[in-house]
């Protein structure tokens, strides 16, 4: 289907963002200019700004107008249900490392699909908690057709349209369904560290998978979460039993 309007201009400004010409703090073009150049209302790129505010990329300044986020928010791994967004679910993070190659666990792997032995593109960060302490530890697992499209999914920098976006505009393969489960066990000496708990300490894991139409995997992420800052919430409708 194609994009509305306010997709379309949401995002040119996403790419025009990735590759650089407006960089953290810049000042983005004012509604009526872009209002201009697509020949739409001011409505309809206010709907523009809307979604990347709500996907954390940019910023509303009162008398200025919107600028491009100078913290990036990531999410905790999980809970990607469609009208979810960024900031909505989104924290600050610390990204962890470099980027690289490895061999994923085996429940990662059978998630994705992948042979014995083959290698996935790793990438892990820690989001935060309004104090600045550990909140969930999250690991990102993408498979080499997916990894091999996306060069910057190999870049240590934070990627500001986020993954799932990039990803779309790379690959054209978006996510239409999600596979959560969690379970619970104890923290590793590694995790410990990171999260800031003494050991035996429990902590409750989420094994997200996002697949495209045709259901093949475009990532896995593990989420790790201490069980003194893991909340799970849901929300469903409920009516009388037939």
């Amino acid at each position: 289907m194609p994009l509305l309007k306010y997709e379309q201009i949401a995002d040119d400004l996403r790419t025009r963002i990735a590759n650089g010409e407006f960089g953290p703090g810049d000042l983005l073009p004012s509604g009526r200019d872009l209002a201009e150049q697509w020949g739409v209302s001011r409505a309809t790129v206010v709907k523009a700004y809307d979604v990347l505010r709500l996907d954390g990329i940019v910023a509303a300044r009162q008398g200025a107008g919107f600028l491009v986020t100078e913290t990036p928010v990531a999410r905790s791994a999980g809970g990607r249900r469609v009208g979810s967004t960024r900031l909505s679910g989104g924290a600050p993070y610390r990204r962890l490392g470099a980027p690289d190659r490895t061999v994923p666990p085996a429940r990662v792997a059978d998630a994705l699909g992948l042979a014995p032995g083959e290698k996935a593109l790793r990438r892990v960060r820690l989001t935060l908690l309004e104090d600045g302490s550990p909140d969930s530890l999250v690991t990102a697992w993408f498979p080499p057709s997916i990894a091999d499209a996306a060069p910057r999914l190999s870049a240590k920098g934070p990627i500001v349209e986020g993954t799932t976006h990039y990803v779309r505009r790379q690959t054209g393969r978006s996510p239409v369904e999600g596979v959560d489960v969690t379970t619970v066990r104890l923290a590793t000496e590694e995790e410990a560290r990171l999260l800031e708990v003494e050991r035996p300490a429990a902590v409750a894991v989420v094994l997200h998978t996002a697949f495209d139409e045709r259901q093949q995997a475009l990532v896995c992420e593990e989420g790790v979460t201490a069980s003194h800052t893991f909340e799970q919430t849901d929300n469903y409708p409920m009516g009388q039993a037939n």
